[in-house]
């Protein structure tokens, strides 16, 4: 939805929430893909998909996440659109190899290994990263940075709030004062 399109990716636990309600706050034009476009669909055609009944907590818990795309119309649609200057797309997605290039850059909010594991360990079960089978999941995903396109570039969030939303803001030419 913007001039400018920007994608703020990042394992589950490195605040991409928190940068979203951040920039939200200052005034951007913000899309919560996780919660805006997400939906459970097959990987290779887009279709949607249910989770199989009968898998362990670990197989459904990797099903869940390899099966998390975007609607890829819904994205073109809202990068399309011109109404806002900037955009801000924060979330992740299995299927982004079919838009990541419609992004002017992709953010990799990025943290060590010891404040991940305090971030998850402070989640509720009911929120993904809450419970031992995703937190595997997510530390698998941390150290191989499969989810992560190659170009994105790299934020550190275990800086102050502020403070990383102000270098996502800069490297986006819109730093203030």
């Amino acid at each position: 939805m913007g001039v400018r399109n920007y994608l703020i990716e990042g394992v589950s636990g490195a605040v991409k929430t928190a940068v979203a309600e951040e920039l939200q706050r200052r005034g951007y034009h913000v899309v919560h893909g996780d919660r805006e476009l997400a939906y459970r669909g097959d990987p290779t055609t887009g279709k949607p998909v249910d989770a199989p009944a009968d898998e362990s907590v670990a197989d459904r818990t990797a099903w869940v996440h390899a099966h998390h795309l975007w609607d890829v119309g819904k994205v073109r649609a809202m990068i399309v659109d011109r109404r806002s200057l900037i955009s801000f797309f924060c979330g992740g997605s299995r299927n982004l190899p079919r838009f990541v290039d419609w992004f002017d850059a992709v953010f990799e909010l990025d943290v060590d290994l010891d404040t991940l594991k305090r971030r998850l360990a402070a989640k509720p079960e009911d929120e993904f990263g809450g419970r031992q089978a995703e937190q595997a999941l997510i530390m698998r995903l941390h150290a191989t940075k499969e989810d992560i396109p190659q170009h994105a570039l790299r934020i550190d969030a275990t800086a102050p709030l502020a403070v990383v939303v102000d270098e996502i803001l800069s490297k986006c030419g819109e730093a203030e004062g």
